[in-house]
C-alpha cells in the first residue's frame, strides 16, 4: 500500500524550517551541485503579460532527493498587498516516483534564498564585519537581516527603499536607519540588494574595498541590481549555465564569472575574501529540493511520534 503523501501548508512549513539547519544543508547542495552530483536543468519561465507576470518551473535530482518548484513572480501583486513570489514544491520518492509531499513553497523560498547568502557571507565577507547595507525593504529584505546575523556579528544596519515610507517602518522594525542608497552602502561591510527594479540601483563607486555584496534581484537577462563597475569585482554565481542565460547583471555589464559558490565552499577555488566580492543570487532547484527534505523529514517524523502515540494509547 503506498502512503499518502503529505500535505504542508505555509505555516505547516514554517514548524518544521529553521535557518540555523537551513545555512549547513544550503553549503551541501551548492557543493554537490557544482560537484556534478545533481541533475538540474536550468529554470524553465513562462511570461504571463498582462499582467507582466512569470512562472517558472524547476526540477531537480539530487543525491538525497527528487522534486520540482512551480514559482510565480508577480511584481503587480506589490500594489494589491499581497506577495510577489509564491510556488508549491512536490517530492518525490526517488527510487519509485512515488509522491511524498506537496508544500507550500513561498517561504521556503524566502528562507533558502537567505540562507544561500548567509552561507555565501560566511565564506566571503570579512569576518569582524559590522555594517550591513539592506537595499529593498520587502520579505527577503527581512530574512536576510535575520540569517546574516547568524553568520556576522553586525551593529548597524542601514537601509533604504524606492519607497521611503517602506524604508522608515522596515528600519525601525529591526533596528536600523534609514538612508539613502549611497549612505547605506558607503562604508559598509556587507550590502544585499533585494529590489524589484530593472535598472541598477547599487554603484561599484559606493563599494567600501573589500565589502561583500549579494546581488539578489534582477532575475531576468534585461533587468539590472548592479551597474558595471560593480560588477566588475570578483563575481561568485549559484550556477553559471543559470546566469549566463537569466542574469542581466551579468549578460549587460559583460562581467567575467570567476567561479561556482559551490566551489569556493568546498575549496576547489580560493575564495579572494579579502577582495570586494559579488554573489549574484538566482536561485536553484537543488536548493528547494534541500530545504523541502528538511521540513519532509521532521514532518513526517512528527507524524510518525503521533500515530506510535495514539496506538500506544490504544492498547493502554
Amino acid at each position: 500500500m503506498v502512503n499518502q503523501p503529505l500535505f504542508l501548508n505555509e505555516e505547516q512549513v514554517r514548524q518544521h524550517l529553521w535557518l540555523v539547519d537551513l545555512i549547513p544543508a544550503m553549503e551541501k547542495a551548492l557543493i554537490d551541485f557544482s560537484a556534478g552530483k545533481v541533475t538540474q536543468p536550468v529554470r524553465s519561465v513562462i511570461k504571463v503579460d498582462p499582467p507582466g507576470g512569470f512562472l517558472g518551473l524547476m526540477p531537480a535530482l539530487t543525491p538525497e532527493g527528487l522534486g520540482l518548484k512551480a514559482v510565480t513572480f508577480y511584481p503587480s501583486n506589490a500594489e494589491r498587498g499581497i506577495p510577489t513570489h509564491m510556488a508549491t514544491i512536490f517530492l518525490v520518492d526517488p527510487r519509485t516516483g512515488t509522491p511524498l509531499a506537496i508544500m507550500d513553497g513561498r517561504l521556503i523560498t524566502e528562507m533558502r534564498t537567505a540562507a544561500v547568502s548567509a552561507a555565501a557571507t560566511k565564506l566571503l565577507a570579512a569576518p569582524d564585519s559590522k555594517i550591513l547595507a539592506i537595499l529593498g525593504s520587502g520579505v527577503q529584505a527581512r530574512s536576510h537581516v535575520e540569517a546574516l546575523g547568524l553568520v556576522r556579528p553586525f551593529e548597524h544596519v542601514r537601509v533604504w527603499s524606492p519607497t521611503k515610507e517602506h524604508a522608515k517602518q522596515f528600519a525601525e522594525e529591526i533596528g536600523g536607519t534609514a538612508v539613502s542608497a549611497e549612505e547605506a552602502v558607503r562604508g559598509a561591510d556587507v550590502v544585499v540588494t533585494v529590489t524589484n527594479s530593472k535598472t541598477p540601483v547599487l554603484k561599484g563607486s559606493w563599494l567600501k574595498p573589500g565589502c561583500h555584496v549579494n546581488a539578489i534581484g534582477a532575475c531576468r537577462p534585461d533587468w539590472r541590481e548592479l551597474d558595471d563597475e560593480a560588477m566588475a569585482n570578483i563575481v561568485f554565481v549559484d550556477s553559471r549555465e543559470a546566469a549566463l542565460k537569466e542574469s542581466g547583471d551579468l549578460i549587460l555589464s559583460g562581467a567575467k564569472i570567476y567561479a561556482e559558490l559551490g566551489e569556493a565552499l568546498a575549496g576547489k577555488t580560493p575564495s579572494r575574501a579579502s577582495e570586494t566580492t559579488i554573489f549574484k543570487s538566482l536561485g536553484m532547484a537543488v536548493e528547494d529540493i534541500a530545504a523541502a527534505l528538511l521540513v519532509y523529514r521532521s514532518a513526517k517524523n512528527n507524524r510518525e511520534r503521533k500515530e506510535s502515540g495514539s496506538s500506544s494509547d490504544t492498547k493502554n
